[in-house]
C-alpha cells in the first residue's frame, strides 16, 4: 500500500424516497428558523411548494438561480438573505442553484440544507465557484459545505432524460478525474469507482423510462458518490476546461462535462494507465477496449450531444480557450500543452474520435 492522506468531511445524507417531508425536522435540527429557499426560475413552483412545506420556518423564495453563478446574481441572492434576517439556505435544485446558495454562505457563512434534482454532485462539495467579467473562478472552502443533503429520488421523476443524462455525465466525470488525482488515495478511488459504476448502470434505465424508481435511486446514489470524490481530492484538465468553456462562453454546464470528458480521458489515456483500467471496469457493457470510447458510447446511449459544435461553442473561439486553459493550468497526469489542448478542443468540437 502506497503511502496516502485522506481528509474525511462532516456532513449529514438524508437518502431515500419521500424524504423531502423530513426537511422542517432538518432546518430544526440546524436551530433555523428563517430559511431561504433558493431556485432557478424554471423551478419557482417546486420552491414555493418547499417555503409552503417550512411553514413558518420559510422567511422567503429567491428564484433566481442561473448558470455558472455571475458575481451580480450572487449579490443579490445576499442582498436578499440579509433583508429576510435569514439563517439557512435551502438550495432546492442543481449545481446553479446550490452554487448560488454556496455564494451566499461564502459571505455569511449560512448553513446550506441541499435538496438536489439532479445528479449535479456539488452538494457533496465545498468547492465554489463564481463568475465574473467572462471568467470563472473556483475556489475551495469549508464554509460552504452543505451541512446535510436530502437525496429523494421522487423529485428527480420529473427530470427530462435530455437533461438527466448529461447531469449523470457531468458526475461520472468527477469520478473519472479523481481515480488520477495528485492527492488521490484508496478511499476515494474505491468511491470513484463505484460512482462510475453505478450511473453506467442507471442512466440508461433512468433515460429510457423516468418512471422505474430503481434507476432513479440507482442514479442518485451514484451522484452522491461522484460528488464525494469530486470533494475528496483536486479535479485535472477536464474541469479546467469545462470551467473555461462554461464561463467564458456560457455553455450548458452539464453539456460540456459530457462532451469534454471522453476527449479529457483520451488525453491522459497513456500518462493513468492504472485510472483508465479501473473506468473501464467500472463501464460495464460500455467497456469496448478503450475508457475514453466506453465514456463516449454511453454519452451516445443516453442520446447525450456530443460535440462542442452541438452545444453552441464557436470554432473561432477554439483559440482563446486553449489560451486560457493553459493559465494556471490545475495538475495533470500528462502536461498541459497548449497544442495538444488546442488539438483536444478541435477533436471535441468536430466529434472525431477520441
Amino acid at each position: 500500500m502506497e503511502p496516502f492522506v485522506y481528509t474525511s468531511h462532516p456532513g449529514r445524507i438524508v437518502f431515500g424516497a419521500g424524504r423531502l417531508r423530513e426537511l422542517g425536522d432538518e432546518v430544526a435540527r440546524l436551530g433555523a428558523a428563517r430559511a431561504i429557499v433558493l431556485a432557478t426560475p424554471e423551478q419557482r413552483e417546486l420552491a414555493d411548494a418547499v417555503a409552503t412545506r417550512l411553514g413558518e420556518r420559510a422567511a422567503g423564495v429567491y428564484p433566481h438561480a442561473v448558470m455558472h453563478v455571475p458575481l451580480q446574481t450572487a449579490q443579490g441572492a445576499r442582498d436578499y438573505a440579509a433583508s429576510l434576517r435569514a439563517d439557512c439556505c435551502v438550495a432546492v435544485g442543481g449545481g446553479s442553484t446550490i452554487g448560488l446558495g454556496k455564494a451566499i454562505a461564502l459571505t455569511s457563512e449560512l448553513p446550506i440544507i441541499a435538496v438536489p434534482t439532479t445528479f449535479a454532485g456539488s452538494e457533496m462539495t465545498a468547492i465554489w465557484g463564481l463568475t465574473e467579467a467572462g471568467v470563472k473562478k473556483t475556489g475551495r472552502d469549508p464554509r460552504v459545505l452543505p451541512r446535510t443533503v436530502i437525496y429523494d429520488p421522487d423529485l428527480v421523476a420529473t427530470l427530462p432524460p435530455a437533461i438527466a443524462g448529461p447531469s449523470g455525465m457531468n458526475a461520472i466525470a468527477h469520478c473519472v478525474e479523481a481515480l488520477y488525482a495528485i492527492d488521490g488515495n484508496p478511499i476515494v478511488s474505491m468511491i470513484a469507482e463505484e460512482g462510475i459504476r453505478a450511473l453506467a448502470a442507471a442512466l440508461p434505465r433512468f433515460v429510457a423510462d423516468p418512471a422505474d424508481a430503481q434507476a432513479r435511486s440507482d442514479a442518485l446514489y451514484g451522484a452522491w458518490l461522484a460528488g464525494t470524490a469530486l470533494n475528496g481530492v483536486s479535479m485535472a484538465i477536464h474541469h479546467k476546461l469545462c470551467h473555461t468553456l462554461g464561463g467564458s462562453f456560457n455553455l450548458p454546464h452539464a453539456d460540456t462535462h459530457t462532451v469534454v470528458l471522453p476527449y479529457a480521458t483520451a488525453y491522459n489515456r497513456d500518462a493513468a494507465p492504472a485510472a483508465m483500467a479501473r473506468i473501464r471496469r467500472a463501464l460495464g457493457r460500455f467497456d469496448d477496449g478503450d475508457a475514453a470510447s466506453g465514456l463516449l458510447a454511453l454519452a451516445r446511449a443516453l442520446d447525450a450531444r456530443t460535440t462542442l459544435a452541438q452545444i453552441g461553442m464557436p470554432r473561432d473561439g477554439l483559440q482563446r480557450a486553449a489560451d486560457l486553459a493553459v493559465q494556471n493550468p490545475y495538475y495533470n497526469p500528462r502536461p498541459i500543452e497548449r497544442a495538444a489542448v488546442l488539438e483536444l478542443l478541435e477533436r471535441a468540437w468536430h466529434g472525431a474520435p477520441p
